[in-house]
């Protein structure tokens, strides 16, 4: 069927959750994917922060390919050896002792909410519960994490809402400091917010939390999901801040395309999550997790994130000139690759025509261009997107 055709049956039988492109994809290779219609899309959106490694990166390929013809599940009431692996790398990796693995990045700050709250009720007594989140933040679409996100936008038609969540202004300490009750347990944050429009947060931000919650003995939680596993030059985001968590959720491009998230802990905490407490069927099962451990050790041993860096650099430095030129856009930021462009006009139409043109972009908060390409892009890939963009631009 050609992309007409599967977009009508689409439109017959999908729940309308998501406001689609007239885009159907059918085949990915590298930084690239191609239509129902044969039309080639250079893809700086990478299925929002996944394809890390690109599409179809032949290590992930390979590794999905063999697990699957000895074996796609089974229960973990057994010992799953790619899971193992893959906890291991993580945890020898990071500040980490031990994973929860499930399915997704709000599965994952599920299990970070729960862990919170049992461990501190067991250690401080039944009143430590409450979580402070930010404004702007996005931390996924289950009940619980609706609660945590701090969009009004995400939350409007599910009230009430779970309570014990407290939401204050992103990149200000004192009001975090003025949020803290003897009910809190717990500061949950994206180290780079994503979804609110790229926002990265003053050097000494982090630093100050970080005090903060040891002060009252508070756990913080990463939340890096889109901001994890090399997309900012470093294995995670934090790092550039020089402060660590004591819990970390990761998801998206963990297994380079397959459907995984995990939640990572200090010993201390993960000892509160005992058998029953907390699980998943499809949670790190064989298939996803072999898939991890390639996509990781792959990032981990072919220079991805010094290439990260470098390209990050490029494309920040072709989009600030892009910034000299266009008034209408305002700023410029971000880390690695993962970068906004702020404009003062709404950019949902430069998505529109991006798409029309062979380019695959984002918009974020209304008016911030999202650029998340593949961290295997390279300067060829960024000078072609960029031409396209400048022609869009030129027309406003």
């Amino acid at each position: 069927m050609n992309s007409a055709q599967w977009i009508a049956k689409g439109d017959k039988y999908i729940m309308r959750t998501y406001g689609r492109y007239p885009l159907v994809p059918v085949k990915g290779e590298g930084c690239y994917l191609w239509d129902a219609d044969g039309k080639r899309y250079l893809d700086f959106l990478a299925g929002v922060a996944v394809n890390n490694l690109g599409h179809c990166h032949p290590r992930v390929v390979a590794a999905l390919q063999k697990q699957a013809a000895e074996l796609i599940h089974c229960s973990n009431y057994y010992h799953i050896p790619t899971q193992i692996e893959l906890a291991e790398i993580l945890c020898s990796h990071s500040f980490a002792d031990r994973a929860f693995f499930c399915n997704s990045g709000a599965e994952a700050n599920e299990a970070a909410i729960k862990l919170a709250r049992k461990y501190s009720r067991e250690k401080y007594g039944q009143d430590r519960y409450e979580i402070i989140t930010a404004l702007a933040s996005f931390h996924g679409r289950t009940m619980a994490t609706v609660s945590a996100t701090g969009q009004e936008k995400v939350q409007k038609f599910f009230d009430p809402l779970l309570h014990g969540f407290v939401h204050v202004p992103f990149n200000d300490a004192g009001a975090l400091a003025k949020a803290v009750t003897p009910n809190t347990c717990a500061v949950m944050l994206e180290p780079i917010q994503g979804e609110g429009g790229v926002v990265v947060p003053d050097a000494e931000y982090f630093r100050q939390v970080r005090r903060l919650c040891d002060e009252n003995n508070l756990l913080l939680i990463f939340d890096e999901v889109q901001v994890g596993i090399g997309r900012t030059g470093k294995l995670f985001a934090h790092e550039h801040f020089g402060v660590t968590p004591d819990i970390m959720t990761l998801a998206k491009a963990l297994a380079g395309g397959a459907p995984i998230g995990t939640m990572l802990a200090r010993e201390e905490l993960a000892a509160s999550f005992g058998p029953g407490t907390h699980g998943s069927t499809f949670g790190g099962n064989p298939l996803v997790t072999a898939a991890g451990v390639a996509a990781l050790r792959t990032i981990l041993e072919e220079g991805i994130l010094n290439h990260t860096e470098e390209m990050g650099e490029y494309l920040m430095g072709e989009l600030e000139g892009l910034k000299k030129r266009f008034s209408f856009i305002t700023d410029v930021r971000g880390i690695g690759l993962m970068i906004g462009m702020e404009l003062s006009v709404p950019a949902g139409d430069i998505v529109k025509k991006g798409l029309e043109r062979g380019v695959l972009l984002n918009v974020a908060q209304d008016r911030v261009l999202r650029f998340v390409p593949p961290l295997i892009v390279g300067k060829k890939e960024v000078d072609e997107m960029i031409e396209i963009l400048t022609g869009i631009l030129a027309e406003i």
